[in-house]
Order: structure tokens, then sequence, then C-alpha cells
């Protein structure tokens, strides 16, 4: 079953009166401006005429229309455009530069992830958009940032988790290094995104200047180093592959049972002692080897063996009562399918079903956002665009282009929209 969201609310969202301009596409911008809509800001997305955001294409899975046929949402552009409205607007026209400074001029915030130096071309720019408009806050994502050696270079998120030290991280011991399995890199920098934004508006009140915001994915990696890339600076020394294992607390891993797998995460010492004594093994917690979180990381590879060895005569399930029961940290390896059949994953409202024009079911199940406001709860108003859908209502509104100027504009491919929408 899904979550049903109550779209409705007394309160005015956190966002409500700001308005972003959002020129970003994939993932990382995205995820930061779909946050930003959650939180009740306006969001205008600029797509190509014709191709729109690259995701669109990204699949299958696609949503299916009536006939069961593709549309042109994947599950992937679902996933980080809910809450948008899609202008399609040729940005390498003269006359769609035009429209977007225009709409730049009343916008607070822009993020967009072009490589650096590429909008000065069509005067989209921070220079020349802060001069139209000094109250803005214009956001860039790029790979590698806007100044060093690698800033011309373009930045995927498989790039970046292997250049900025993830994947060396990622992995069985004895295995390859291997990437995460969604795009951490991208989600993680649009989250910075998004504070670095919010920060940038706080700023505003006091100085009623926007500014610029130069953030890199590899930037973002680096910084999700966290302990491990401190443990490098502290010794200098290359932390190895763990596979699930814990460079630092032990036991803190997945363990086998009789039908599976389950994960332990002993957090200390009296946490330790009281698995050991359940598992049918209380002297491990006397042994001066494993009494201690310090002494049993230095003597994992002695333990852990013994452990596996208890694990593997008991059910997962089994285990995950006698930890429940004695208060030991310790959950299920879920699938997908087990996660959001998870009765917390629906109380925490974390699926939810959006109306949606293009599904042949007349709605999209979507991820819930994970903020719980108390004042002001976020807010999943429109389900992600079909593209171009929102073009001449946004344009005629904001602009104040009649339909003859629309129609004009469409015919020479500037902007692409439902006349009649």
């Amino acid at each position: 079953m899904s979550y049903l969201q109550d779209q409705t609310t007394e309160k005015a969202p956190a966002l409500s009166g700001l308005r972003v301009l959002d020129l970003s596409r994939i993932l990382a911008g995205p995820t930061a401006t779909q946050l930003l809509a959650d939180l009740g800001a306006e969001v205008i997305k600029i797509e190509r005429p014709g191709l729109g955001d690259d995701t669109r294409s990204w699949g299958p899975p696609f949503v299916t229309d009536a006939d069961g046929s593709d549309t042109r949402e994947s599950a992937y552009f679902l996933a980080a455009n809910r809450g948008k409205h899609s202008v399609a607007v040729n940005i390498a026209d003269p006359r769609g530069q035009s429209i977007v400074q225009a709409l730049a001029a009343k916008a607070d915030i822009l993020v967009e992830n072009f490589k650096p130096g590429d909008l000065e071309r069509y005067g989209l720019d921070y220079a020349t958009l802060q001069r139209i408009n000094p109250r803005l806050i214009y956001c860039s994502i790029t790979g590698f940032g806007q100044t060093g050696p690698n800033a011309h270079r373009a930045g995927y998120d498989f790039l970046v988790q292997g250049e900025a030290g993830l994947m060396s991280l990622t992995g069985e011991a004895d295995g390859p290094p291997l990437k995460a399995g969604v795009g951490i890199a991208d989600i993680l920098c649009g989250m910075y995104a998004t504070v670095g934004i919010l920060a940038a508006v706080e700023a505003r009140h006091a100085s009623g200047l926007g500014q610029h915001i130069d953030l890199a994915l590899m930037d973002a990696q680096v910084a999700m180093l966290i302990n491990q890339g401190v443990a490098h600076l502290t010794d200098g020394q290359v932390p190895p592959r763990r596979g699930n294992d814990h460079p630092t607390i032990v036991p803190y891993g997945t363990f086998p049972a009789s039908d599976g797998s389950f994960i332990l995460a002993v957090g200390n010492d009296a946490q330790f002692a009281r698995f050991a004594a359940a598992a049918g093994a209380p002297g491990l917690a006397f042994d001066a080897r494993f009494a201690t979180n310090a002494s049993r990381v230095r003597n994992r590879v002695v333990l852990l063996p013994l452990l596996s060895a208890l694990t593997a005569g008991r059910s997962a399930a089994e285990w995950l009562a006698i930890c429940a029961a004695e208060t030991v940290p310790a959950g299920p390896v879920n699938d997908l399918a087990q996660v959001f059949a998870s009765p917390q994953v629906a109380a925490r409202g974390m699926r939810v079903r959006m109306n949606h024009p293009s599904a042949g079911s007349g709605h999209v199940d979507l991820i819930g956002n994970p903020l719980k406001l108390s004042q002001t709860p976020v807010t999943y108003a429109k389900a992600p665009p079909q593209l171009g859908a929102d073009t001449m209502t946004v344009l005629a509104r904001d602009l104040g282009l009649g339909s003859e100027a629309l129609q004009e504009l469409a015919a020479a491919g500037v902007i692409e929209g439902n006349l009649d929408a």
C-alpha cells in the first residue's frame, strides 16, 4: 500500500514565497531544487525543447500510459523533479536567452550545473544576471568547481566516487573497488547545495544582496570521507576496503545466519558482553583480546570468525529476536520490496502517491521527503512535470506574453508547450 499524502495544510510551507529558477539536470541540482520545492519554494525548471532533462530518457522503467506505452517520464526523472514547473526554452536562441534573463530578474535563486564558463555564452552567467538582479542567489554545481586544474572537466557521480576515494573504501577486502548502489556523490552535493542556498537566503536578509555559490561534486565527496579521511590525515595510513566491517568498531557488520545474513552493530563493551552471553559464549567478553572495543579492533581477524561460527547456527529472525531482547543493535538486510512494504516506512510517509496525467493508472508512487517539520511541513503540491507542461502558463503570468507572442515563439522553436494550457 502507498502512503497517501494529505496535500493540504493550514500553515504556509517554510519556503513559501521564494522563487527558484532551475537550469540544472540529471541528479545533483534537481535533488536540491526538489527539496526546495518540497519546502514550499516555487521551482521553474528550464528544459531543452524536444529533449528536456537528460534523465527523462534514462530508463526503463518509464511511466506507462493507458495503452502500456512508455511516456517521456522515466523513474529516474520522477525521483528528483517533484513539485516543479517545466518551462521548455531554447537558451541557444537569443530570444530564449532574453526569456530566461527576464525570469531570473524575478527569481530569488538560480541553480545550474553547466561547465564553468558555458552559460557566459548565453548571457546567463552569474556576473550578467547579478547586474540584472542583485538579490539573486546563484548556485553553480560542477564536477570539480570553478577553480583548480580540473575545473574544465565534466563531472559524473561514478567518476567522482572513484577519484575522491569512496570506491577505495567500498567493497570486500579481496575484491575490486565498488561504487555505491545509488548516485551518492550527486545526492550529497545536492544536499550541500540546499544548505548553501538557505545560508545565502539568511545572509540576504541582512545584506539585501545575493551571492554566488560554487559547489563541486569532488569537494562534496571528499567531505563525505569524514572519519576515514581524518584517520588518514591523522596517521598517514591508507585505509583498506573492509566490506561491511567498520574500521574502528568491532563487531559491526553482516554476519551469517542459517538462512542468510543479518547486521550486528555493537556500539560498546556492554552490548558486546550481552551479545556474547546470548550467543552462548560469555567468556568472549572477558577475554583480554576482546574485552574492549580497541582490543576487538586489533584482534578482529581472530574474533570475527569465532562470531560467524556462532551466528551460523540460527536463523536471521532468531538472531534479531535475541538481539532485540538483549537491546543489542541488529537488523535485517532488506531488498527494496521489503523496504517499501515495511510498516515503519509507511508510518513515516516515505512512500507517496501523486496524481500524474501521463500515467495510465492516473498516479505515480514516489519516495517521500524525510523532513518532519512540526509547524511548516513539507508539501507534495505537484507531480514531476511533463516536458514543457507549464511553459505557456509561466511565460504569460510572469512575463506578460500574450497568446500571439507565445505562438510565434513556439513556431520558431524558441519554446515548447501546450498553447491551450
